[in-house]
């Protein structure tokens, strides 16, 4: 073989070679620039319900979520995920976009801890979409009660008149319609509650937060696991963002790579945050349960009654 054939066979396997080792940094760095820019913004998304990008760099780079939902407004109405019919306590998985679209919705977020689960590599993890899920703590949805409250896990309820309540012992009134449990309380009466420093570091966070009538509603997403973009908040930074919107009470919903936050755009869904899911940017963890919002568009106009 001539020499020069040898020189290109060399350059094309060292090429290749280089190509294969390459190939999990170049897919690693697209997912990076599928991230919402690090750029403050707000803006109103449907009617009653306003979202706020906030992106800070001290004491770290963290990049916030918040979204404000006025529960009185036209058209707002909430859904925690509903059992799955034969399953008793149990769920079956599903991404928040997947759960957006199914029930056509305009907004959600995941909700409560679930069990089983582990994560072991991008395609060695539990649960995928559609395998069961255990939400822990107090599950309603459509006024069915489908998992039994835990003391330890602090839960929002929403009753028929669509005001929430936030309650430390874990269990909702009997009348709600709507409920859903997180972990811990950050917030009671205005105040940062004390008692939840255990595991107080930077992490991807997700707080529900209301106003003391409960008329009100913040949900609070946190980017996290993410250097130079997003290292996250501690509890203690995150119950303090909460009392700063004007909460009353907030309560801790499950973190890490399960925070998504989702809109319905033109009827698909778009990922208003950087989820983190098996170490991946922007791709979506399956979770037992989630917090979504009917809603009217912005620019439709409501009558009122006198």
């Amino acid at each position: 073989m001539p020499h020069r054939y040898r020189v290109y066979i060399r350059r094309f396997c060292i090429a290749a070679v280089a190509t294969v080792l390459l190939s999990p940094v170049l897919f690693y760095g697209f997912l990076c620039l599928l991230r919402p820019s690090r750029t403050d913004e707000q803006q109103v998304l449907f009617q009653g319900i306003v979202y706020q990008r906030r992106a800070i760099s001290q004491p770290r780079s963290a990049t916030m979520h918040i979204v404000t939902v006025d529960l009185t407004a036209p058209g707002i109405k909430p859904l925690v995920t509903p059992p799955t019919p034969g399953k008793g306590r149990k769920t079956l998985a599903r991404t928040t976009s997947e759960f957006l679209q199914e029930f056509k919705l305009q907004l959600a977020v995941n909700g409560s801890y679930f069990h089983h689960f582990e994560e072991k590599s991008p395609w060695h993890y539990y649960p995928h979409s559609g395998d069961p899920s255990h939400p822990l703590g107090e599950s309603i949805s459509n006024g069915k009660r489908y998992t039994k409250p835990l003391k330890d896990k602090a839960v929002i309820c929403f009753g028929k008149n669509n005001l929430a309540q936030i309650i430390a012992n874990g269990k909702c009134p009997q009348d709600t319609v709507q409920g859903i449990a997180g972990q811990e309380m950050l917030v009671a009466d205005g105040k940062v509650v004390s008692s939840r420093i255990y595991e107080n570091k930077p992490y991807p966070r997700l707080a529900a937060a209301i106003n003391r009538e409960g008329n009100k509603l913040w949900l609070i997403a946190v980017d996290g696991k993410q250097p130079l973009y997003s290292e996250g908040l501690t509890l203690t930074e995150l119950a303090k963002t909460a009392i700063a919107l004007g909460a009353d009470k907030a309560v801790n919903l499950d973190g890490g790579g399960s925070v998504t936050l989702v809109m319905d755009q033109l009827k698909k869904p778009q990922v208003l945050n950087a989820p983190v899911h098996t170490r991946l940017p922007m791709r979506e963890r399956p979770v037992g349960n989630h917090l979504g919002f009917y809603a009217l568009p912005a620019d439709v106009k409501t009558s009122t009654s006198k």
